[in-house]
Order: C-alpha cells, then sequence, then structure tokens
C-alpha cells in the first residue's frame, strides 16, 4: 500500500485551540464538545497513530467521473455507503482508492487526479472534514491538508471551525439549532444518522462541568493509546480504563505507579513515544 510523506506526529488537542475555537464560533463548551463527540467520540487519531478518517465511495466515483465504477465498485460508488468497519480498514478502502489507475508513478507521493479524488473523498480528523473542502477550510491543497491532519488535533480542530465560518453555521451554533447546523455540516440525511438529536444529548451532557474533558487527563489518554495501551477511550475523563492503562504503562517503563495524569505523567509519556511513522494508506 502506498506511504506519503506526511509523519503522523498526532499531538493531542491544547487548551489555545480549544478556546480559540470557542471564541471565533461564539459558542459554549458544552457546544464545540458536542460537535467533536458526534462526528469521532472525541478523539482525531487511531491507536495506529494516523487521522480518523470516513472514505466516501460516492464522493470517490463522483470526482472521478464514475470510470472506476465498475472495475472497484466497494471503493467507488454513486450510491453511498458499503463502509465496512471503521478505524485502520478504512485507510484499506482509501489506499486502494489511491492505487486504481496503474498509469499513475510509482512513486506515490506524486498527485495525479486519481490520487487526489481519493484523498478528497476521505473525511479527516477529529471533526471529519472532507478533503474536498481542503482550500476551502485553508489549506492550500488536499494534500497540504492531509499532512496537517497528521500532525495535531489543534490543526484539525481549525478546519472544523474554517469550516463552520465558511457556511455561516456559527449562528445556528449559537442558537442551537441542531437540525439547521447537521443539514449542512452532515448532510441532506442527517437524521437517518440522528446526527441532530446526538448533537442536542451531547450538549446537554456536556452542562455539567465534571463532563467537560480535562484535556490533561485526555492528553494522557491518546498518548496511551499511542503506545499501545488503550484507556477505552480518548475522553478527559479518568475511569478505571485509563487508570489501568497508565499503571500496565508504568510498571512496563519501571516507574512509580501514580493515582492519575498529570502534567508531569504527560512529560513520561512523551518521552516514551517512538519517531512518528509516514502516513501509510493501507
Amino acid at each position: 500500500m502506498p506511504v506519503l510523506p506526511f509523519a503522523c506526529i498526532a499531538t493531542p488537542l491544547t487548551d489555545a485551540a480549544v478556546q480559540n475555537a470557542i471564541d471565533t464560533l461564539g459558542i459554549d463548551p458544552p457546544t464545540f464538545w458536542a460537535i467533536l463527540r458526534v462526528e469521532t467520540l472525541g478523539c482525531g487519531y487511531l491507536a495506529s497513530w494516523r487521522p480518523q478518517i470516513l472514505f466516501e465511495r460516492h464522493v470517490f466515483s463522483r470526482l472521478t467521473g464514475g470510470v472506476w465504477d465498475a472495475i472497484a465498485p466497494d471503493v467507488s460508488n454513486p450510491v453511498p455507503g458499503g463502509y465496512g468497519a471503521g478505524g485502520d480498514n478504512q485507510y484499506a478502502r482509501l489506499g486502494k482508492a489511491y492505487n486504481l489507475n496503474q498509469n499513475d508513478p510509482a512513486d506515490p507521493s506524486i498527485p495525479t487526479p486519481t490520487r487526489n479524488a481519493a484523498l478528497q473523498a476521505a473525511s479527516w480528523g477529529v471533526g471529519q472534514v472532507l478533503g474536498e473542502n481542503a482550500t476551502d477550510v485553508g489549506f492550500a491543497s488536499v494534500q497540504d491538508m492531509v499532512m496537517q491532519m497528521c500532525l495535531s488535533e489543534d490543526r484539525q480542530v481549525a478546519a472544523v471551525v474554517n469550516y463552520i465560518l465558511a457556511n455561516n453555521l456559527q449562528d445556528a451554533l449559537q442558537a442551537q439549532d441542531w437540525a439547521t447546523y447537521a443539514a449542512e455540516y452532515n448532510g441532506p440525511d442527517y437524521a437517518k444518522n440522528n446526527y441532530d438529536v446526538q448533537l442536542s444529548q451531547y450538549y446537554a451532557l456536556y452542562q455539567s462541568a465534571a463532563s467537560i474533558p480535562d484535556l490533561t487527563v485526555r492528553a494522557g489518554q491518546l498518548l496511551l493509546l499511542l503506545l499501545g495501551y488503550d484507556p477505552m477511550g480518548v475522553d478527559g475523563v479518568q475511569g478505571p480504563h485509563t487508570l489501568a492503562a497508565l499503571h500496565n504503562f508504568q510498571a512496563a517503563q519501571g516507574q512509580a505507579l501514580t493515582v492519575g495524569i498529570d502534567a508531569t505523567v504527560v512529560q513520561s509519556l512523551n518521552t516514551a513515544l517512538p519517531q512518528p511513522q509516514m502516513l501509510n494508506l493501507g
């Protein structure tokens, strides 16, 4: 499968990025977190260090004029759906589409119409911004967007903010008009997946200050995930699964077990990270 020269750094979300999004959009913290929770359960990366994606076969079919529909209907099809399993499986689908044109250069980093269409047909990051919207949300190209998605959740959130502004959706968010927001952000079929209902439910959940993610805990959870110690969720709430993952890491490192995640623990997790890998589309 193709490997692109984009380093998967996967830096956790920072307070500065969260506050900038809230201030720029004129929304409250519960609205911000509800948006992210609906799209990706609030985490922008997989355990494989790669950005969360969803490959849309109907978008790829449209962008390529349907030329691959008969050859690879699982990844090129005018009918939406056929996603299969989430997570890393979506990269297998993306990689297949990326490789369809046998006349493309051997170097997978060289853009071609088919390769561009494949990247544009995936939704990227914590807010699942479609690659087709790359230039509309401030990136020079879809390749630039993918590179930035690999670097940090801060850049993923910036793309979400820019998409909302570009489509004038901030007023709907400020009014908690979830149906209007979901109809544009998630598409006209939003009701099939209850996006508006989910937004409302998560907004209500985050009214409790105890439910708002603690960004230090959340950073630790993401770093544990990247290190192979699954905390069973990156939600910024320290529970038994997070503590078990942390203690397994600390034991493996010969460190004293702590009662939770603080800045010192986050630093130790960062220190343990291996060198980042390039983005593998497979």
